[in-house]
This record gives structure tokens, sequence and C-alpha cells, in this order.
């Protein structure tokens, strides 16, 4: 294992309307390690994620990429890092290779072939069907498409099962495990349960809810 941790979350709390949500996040994520944040609904999984995706701020806390503060590094981080939340993100008017490659043009450096990443994904033969016409787990699966052709190193994941089948689930799990085995990182929100190596699950606890 590396000495310097992929991220670092460092006593990260935040606070709604005054009161706390969570306190005192902290927890390391190493190349080829996932860490999988569990815990009650309302407990702030979604919060803490956007917190870390930078698109939400912390009420106190930093967050460490390769053992340097984000603050400082805003553009390196974001640019690799990729973060899947609960919407799927995607323009129901286009197409899902239309979808992908839009993803391109807002991520340079992404690459690889999109038919192919459409393919992993089960979606060969919907390459050019209005995505608006696909049920909600085809949806998704064009977003999960994204984590093929990104080469981002860090993943953040919200609920990335929600809408999937079996048979989606365990083509998920394969792409994460072949992100971890390139040297990757994975941090997601999930109920399910995973058979990742080097995972570790970090349960979150509501400050609201114990107090």
């Amino acid at each position: 294992m590396t000495s310097v941790p992929l991220l670092e979350c460092a006593d990260i709390a935040f606070e709604r309307d005054d009161l706390p949500l969570f306190q005192g996040v902290s927890f390391q994520l190493f190349p080829s390690h996932a860490v999988q944040i569990a815990g009650a609904n309302g407990a702030g999984k979604t919060t803490l994620l956007r917190i870390l995706a930078t698109s939400l701020a912390a009420t106190s806390g930093d967050i460490l990429w390769q053992g340097s503060s984000v603050a400082g590094r805003l553009a390196a981080y974001r640019g690799d890092m990729l973060y899947l939340g609960h919407s799927a993100g995607i323009k129901p008017s286009l197409t899902p290779r239309e979808n992908l490659a839009w993803f391109f043009r807002l991520f340079p450096s992404s690459g690889g072939d999109i038919d192919d990443a459409l393919r992993r994904v089960n979606l060969a033969g919907f390459e050019d069907t209005p995505v608006h016409t696909l049920s909600a787990g085809q949806q998704r699966r064009v977003a999960l498409a994204r984590l093929v052709l990104s080469r981002a190193r860090l993943w953040l994941l919200d609920e990335p099962f929600t809408a999937i089948d079996v048979q989606g689930v365990a083509g998920l799990e394969q792409l994460m495990a072949d992100h971890l085995a390139g040297g990757g990182g994975v941090l997601l929100t999930s109920h399910q349960r995973l058979s990742l190596a080097n995972l570790r699950v970090l349960q979150l606890e509501s400050y609201a809810a114990v107090h």
C-alpha cells in the first residue's frame, strides 16, 4: 500500500439550518481500494459525497487529494474525479451515443470507444434510440457507461445500483473491480452488499439522530 492516500477526508462536518447533520468524518482512500459509505436514510451520505465532489461546501474540515488540500488544487482534483449522483445526468432528447459524445466534450480527458462502452453496459442495439424511450434501468446504464470512458482515478458514486437488474449489478461490480485493479479508487454510497476486494465500509452516523 502506498504511504500517501489518493483521497483523505479530514474531520468533515456539515450543518443544515444551523443544526449539525454529521461531524468528525475522517477516512483515507488508497489506490486500488474502495470505501462504501453506509448509514440510515437522512444520515447525510449524499451530502458527504457532494462535499467530496466539491459541489457543496463543508462547514468545517478538509479534503486532501494525494496529500494536499483540494482547496489549493481544485482544477487538478476535479479533472481526476468522476461523480455520478442520484440523477442520471443525461439529456432525454438525445440518444445514448449522443449523450456520451456530449460527455467527451465536457471531459476532454475521457477516452475510448462509445459503442464499446454501451456494449459493456448491455446497451448494444440501443445506441441511436432516444433516451426518453428507454426504461429507467437503461437510462441508468447510459450514465454508467461514463465509467468505461472516464480516465479519472477517483470515482464518487451515489447509489449507483439504483434501477438496474441483477445482470447490471454484476456488470457494475466488474467495472469497479477493473478500475481498482488499475490503481483507481472508488467511494460509493449503497445498501448493496458488495464483493469487491480491498473494500472498507464506513458507517455514517447522523449527529441529529443520536443527540
